[in-house]
């Protein structure tokens, strides 16, 4: 069961922490979220699962950034989340959608217990000018049944901006 955006509100501070928070940003049935105005970009054309592929930030300024197809680009949500008891999903925003921007494409399922900024793969399919905190996911949540663990995995838990892979940890 999909949480309704009357019920996230009720519990923001609770089982919910999403900061910054602005009631204005609540749906029916989710809350948006922002684009940071950093992004990240893989080096090397060809990427590695083995190996730790090494990464440059990008900033977007007030004035727009080009996104070119046939690119990964990583970004983050200006909010920091942290959800308790409750599975946290992130989905693009529909206009977003409508404009060929694809943004967390695979990996929306969140664990119960993150807490950290989502980090954001982006894919265009055709050039597209973005701008710095634009709504550009939604997050919303769903009951969990059963007794369950929290995430506390390393990779992830508790960052402090865009994530890069960390697939090659596994290997060792």
């Amino acid at each position: 069961m999909i949480l309704s955006g009357l019920e996230i509100a009720e519990r923001m501070g609770k089982d919910i922490a999403i900061e910054p928070y602005h009631p204005d940003q609540l749906n029916p049935n989710s809350y948006n979220l922002k684009l940071h105005n950093e992004l990240m970009v893989y080096d090397e054309e060809v990427l590695d699962m083995k190996v730790e592929n090494t990464a440059s930030k990008l900033i977007i300024p007030e004035s727009g950034l080009r996104l070119d197809p046939g690119k990964l680009y990583l970004g983050r949500t200006v909010e920091h989340t942290r959800t308790d008891n409750l599975v946290p999903m992130l989905e693009g925003r529909s206009s977003i959608g409508r404009l060929g921007m694809f943004v967390h494409v695979t990996a929306g399922f969140g664990d119960v217990g993150f807490n950290g900024y989502w980090t954001l793969e982006i894919f265009v399919v055709q050039p597209l000018i973005i701008y710095p905190n634009v709504e550009i996911c939604q997050i919303y949540y769903h009951h969990l049944d059963g007794d369950y663990a929290k995430y506390k995995s390393g990779k992830y838990q508790n960052n402090q901006g865009i994530q890069a892979s960390r697939l090659f940890e596994d290997f060792k």
